[in-house]
């Protein structure tokens, strides 16, 4: 007979980001528990609001399943002495298994006799399992965690109740001094305390006490009631879906409202008001249909509609006051100039061993200037780079992003429009803060992704320089996310970038124009790469590329980003083909072959064809040579293909060709041929890395 399980833990009320990622927790180590405690069950429904965590789990069964197990022991002639008493090794087997020596046989495996023993443990009750359920509320973790009382135990938040029932009767749980029952509490306002009769009558009762407490059910309330109300007043409201989880999980009986603030406040820039409502007041903004936003909030209160006017008012009389200081740092922030403000910068420290923020725009304005000229930027938009670089951090010492930091950027474009400075300048100062997050948007113009990219490198390689080099999952500067945000930018504008080549011209640069400020960006080279290329595998990973591919390509002698994009999406469209694997085994011999090889310079190698002793040697020689002199000026894809036609020439060679003759000269020779053939290989990717079956 399958039964329903209801565990909930009421709670003091949790902060909203905690909700969804704990209610999720709950239901992963219940499930674990389950799986480990070998008690079948159908599914299992979560519960969450902003006081409480809950499970339903569908049909229990009636007990765990029973283990029948047959063990095999030692053989007997350890089991037993020559007088045929048990040894010690017997009896501590069956110990083990809590059982006697009485309950030995002996079967023969193999020619040779061996202890057995049956074991049988009955399946303990649902309830009895149930009961351990405790465990599973004391394991969970949260970022962080408080504790009350006189106890040392720490939780989210202080737990007051606990519900746990198995159908009609209470599961015996205890957590600290609170047992379990059947009651839970309602709306902390509107309802009161309710003993559940059975699990199943628990989303119901609840209802009955003012609590939605399915989160699906409740976001789709906030919805239909937002929704509702744009319908009816000509609105158009976007429903930011990281809010409206975070108004989700503020609530346990939704109802929507609309308040309005003074048009006057409509002349700051949207980005001000919508920071304002949406960030920091996790209210909803309006437009018309025009477009134009308008002078309305939309919030989500706690609660029924009485006294909702109270409530609109009190809503507006705090949004107000933010709007007001809004509009006094945005009239404040008018009143200076721009230089005036740059100039502030040469006392604000970026960090005390790095140096200060005016030291950083020095710095990134010849390092924009040197990639940009490498990324073929018309001289007009190296004009536009170079104003934008030295001046892009001026907002920082604006009133308004003193107040709203989540500005910075947008206000510098704003205040740089206003003082006069070009769209492509303003733009530029907005986009360098680009991509802010995993899947946050790129920059849409080369000058702005310029300068986003030459920040990013000169914060990651002047944190490198001064030994601050993230470890583990210690990263407390941000540095892979940057790292991460140069490879989404170097994909999306389909730019060569050589990380390291670009780290060693821009130290030799800033020390050209005694711009180092002390500090060494050519340090830590290689480990500056690995951590490039380790976003690279993050990018590959995300984006399914197989990781024998990722493997290969990260290995090879390639540092183009732009050129590790283009072998991985090779590699990914052959290895389906029929000729993939005799072509990456035909090549990976030489590889294999050419370690044997001890040459400083592989680039400078060159074959002697006088010493040459058969056909093949020449006529690979003639066709190696063909692929290497137009390398330069091919494709990734087209180089591939130049090597996948060497296959049968190379299976030529070895046929015809010993490679470790005992005469020097001529096996140096041959070395070299095949060093120089693995270098063009190596160039795509390290093909021994691949998995060809």
């Amino acid at each position: 007979m399958s039964q329903t399980f209801l565990l909930e833990i009421g709670l003091e009320e949790i902060p909203a980001h905690v909700v969804t990622p704990s209610r999720q927790q709950l239901v992963k180590r219940a499930a674990d528990f389950l799986k480990e405690e070998r008690l079948d069950y159908g599914e299992i429904k979560s519960f969450a609001t902003p006081r409480r965590l809950a499970i339903m789990v569908t049909e229990v069964a009636a007990k765990q399943a029973d283990i029948k197990e047959e063990l095999r022991g030692p053989a007997k002639r350890i089991a037993q002495d020559a007088d045929g008493n048990w040894t010690k090794a017997a009896q501590g087997f069956v110990r083990g298994q809590g059982l006697t020596t009485d309950d030995i046989t002996f079967k023969q495996q193999k020619g040779e006799d061996y202890v057995f023993v049956n074991k049988f443990i009955p399946g303990k009750s649902a309830t009895e399992v149930l009961s351990g359920m405790d465990k599973v509320i004391t394991s969970m973790t949260f970022p962080t965690n408080m504790h009350w009382g006189s106890y040392d135990f720490e939780y989210i938040r202080p737990i007051h109740w606990l519900v746990a029932l198995l159908d009609q009767a209470i599961v015996p749980l205890k957590v600290l001094d609170i047992k379990s029952g059947r009651t839970t509490r309602g709306h902390r306002f509107l309802g009161k305390s309710v003993d559940l009769a059975q699990a199943t009558d628990y989303e119901s009762a609840l209802a009955a006490q003012f609590v939605i407490v399915d989160p699906t059910k409740r976001k789709a309330e906030i919805k239909q009631q937002i929704t509702d109300l744009a319908q009816a007043n000509n609105w158009v409201v976007e429903l930011d879906a990281d809010l409206l989880e975070e108004v989700n999980n503020l609530v346990e009986y939704p109802t929507a409202f609309a308040g309005s603030f003074k048009e006057k406040y409509l002349q700051m820039p949207d980005e001000v008001l919508i920071t304002s409502m949406k960030d920091h007041q996790r209210f909803f903004y309006a437009r018309n249909q025009a477009g134009k936003l308008l002078p309305i909030f939309i919030s989500v209160r706690n609660g029924n509609r009485d006294y909702l006017d109270n409530v609109i008012s009190g809503n507006e009389k705090v949004l107000t006051a933010r709007l007001e200081d809004a509009q006094f740092f945005y009239n404040e922030d008018q009143q200076q100039t721009i230089a005036a403000y740059v100039e502030r910068l040469k006392k604000v420290t970026f960090h005390e061993k790095i140096g200060t923020m005016y030291e950083k725009m020095q710095r990134v304005q010849l390092i924009g200037q040197l990639l940009g000229k490498n990324l073929g930027l018309t001289s007009t938009e190296l004009a536009d780079l170079q104003r934008a670089s030295e001046i892009y951090k001026f907002d920082l010492m604006t009133g308004m992003v003193g107040e709203f930091p989540e500005l910075q950027g947008v206000m510098g474009e704003k205040y740089a429009l206003l003082q006069g400075e070009k769209p492509a300048v303003a733009t530029a100062i907005r986009e360098h803060y680009m991509p802010i997050s995993a899947d946050g948007e790129l920059p849409q113009t080369k000058v702005g992704a310029v300068l986003a990219v030459a920040d990013k490198i000169d914060s990651i390689a002047s944190f490198f320089a001064v030994g601050l080099i993230p470890t583990g999952s210690n990263d407390p500067y941000a540095l892979r996310r940057q790292a991460a945000g140069i490879v989404r930018i170097v994909k999306a504008e389909n730019w060569h970038l050589d990380i390291s080549t670009l780290q060693q011209q821009s130290s030799q640069l800033l020390a050209e124009h005694n711009a180092t400020f002390g500090l060494k960006l050519d340090a830590h080279i290689t480990e500056l790469q690995q951590f490039i290329n380790e976003r690279m595998r993050q990018w590959f990973g995300q984006h399914k590329v197989r990781y024998d591919i990722v493997d290969a390509v990260l290995a090879s002698h390639e540092n183009d980003l732009q050129q590790m994009f283009a072998a991985a999406q090779v590699l990914e469209q052959r290895k389906d083909d029929p000729a993939f694997k005799s072509t990456i085994e035909a090549l990976t011999r030489v590889l294999r072959l050419s370690e044997k090889a001890d040459f400083k310079s592989q680039a400078s190698l060159t074959v002697d064809p006088g010493l040459f002793e058969n056909d093949a040697e020449q006529q690979l020689y003639s066709a190696v040579e063909a692929v290497r002199n137009q390398a330069a000026q091919r494709t990734i894809a087209e180089n591939y293909q130049a090597l996948e036609q060497l296959r049968p020439l190379i299976a030529d060679y070895f046929e015809a060709t010993m490679v470790m003759v005992d005469d020097e000269a001529v096996r140096n020779n041959r070395l070299k041929q095949l060093a120089i053939l693995a270098h063009l290989i190596f160039s795509i990717a390290d093909l021994n890395q691949l998995i060809v079956k």
